[in-house]
């Protein structure tokens, strides 16, 4: 697995668009069908021959890199506090994850159970998304460590959009691994700060140009 910034940035993206879901669920009630489908579709991706393979395109990324511009910056949104404070929860969870072989094993195995499931009525379904809500709880949520979520209260009882959140929360997980596997750590985030922003809208620009220039002869 490369441990290039670019990589690293990727991955990092992968937390933070799942983060930016999670808060787009728990306050409106609904997120971008296509993000929410690249967030999802990333748990089945177990063996990527490069780190975008687990997102598929570029342009599926954009929503996460934009939230990591956003929310390493200025933080000029109400929304970013929240979709730090969730970023950084689920690397945080994800590090307690990974001393953890029992449960990994049964996060693998869940997952590949789901797999059919995923093929069948596709990655936004809410059977899948039912099923990996409850991976979660069965999982994750058994940390002492949990992700407070916070919106209106509303649309947080509403039993399809808690599930996608949870949903979201363990697509984050899984990110978090990848950025820990192409070498990022939770220090880089303040010391090579800079430098992650930089990347990240670099790779926002293409994603934009992929989507807005057409095919190119």
């Amino acid at each position: 697995m490369s441990k290039s910034l670019h990589d690293q940035t990727l991955a990092l993206a992968g937390v933070f668009q799942a983060a930016a879901l999670v808060q787009q669920v728990a306050h409106q009630g609904q997120c971008a069908e296509g993000s929410l489908e690249a967030s999802l579709r990333s748990l089945f991706a177990t063996a990527p021959e490069s780190t975008l393979d687990v997102y598929g395109e570029l342009k599926d990324l954009r929503e996460g890199l934009s939230a990591l511009v956003s929310v390493l910056t200025e933080q000029s949104h109400r929304q970013d506090v929240d979709i730090l404070r969730y970023g950084l929860n689920l690397i945080q969870l994800e590090a307690r994850l990974n001393k953890r072989r029992d449960m990994l094993e049964v996060l693998s195995d869940r997952i590949e159970q789901a797999r059919h499931t995923a093929r069948h009525f596709g990655y936004t379904h809410h059977n899948l998304v039912a099923n990996l809500a409850s991976i979660y709880t069965d999982t994750i949520s058994t940390f002492r460590l949990r992700i407070q979520v916070t919106g209106d209260p509303k649309q947080l009882q509403v039993e399809d959009n808690a599930a996608r959140v949870r949903a979201l929360l363990l697509a984050g997980i899984r990110s978090a691994v990848l950025w820990r596997q192409t070498g990022g750590r939770r220090w880089h985030l303040v010391f090579y700060r800079s430098r992650i922003i930089a990347k990240a809208r670099e790779l926002a620009e293409q994603a934009n140009r992929s989507v807005y220039d057409g095919p190119t002869d």
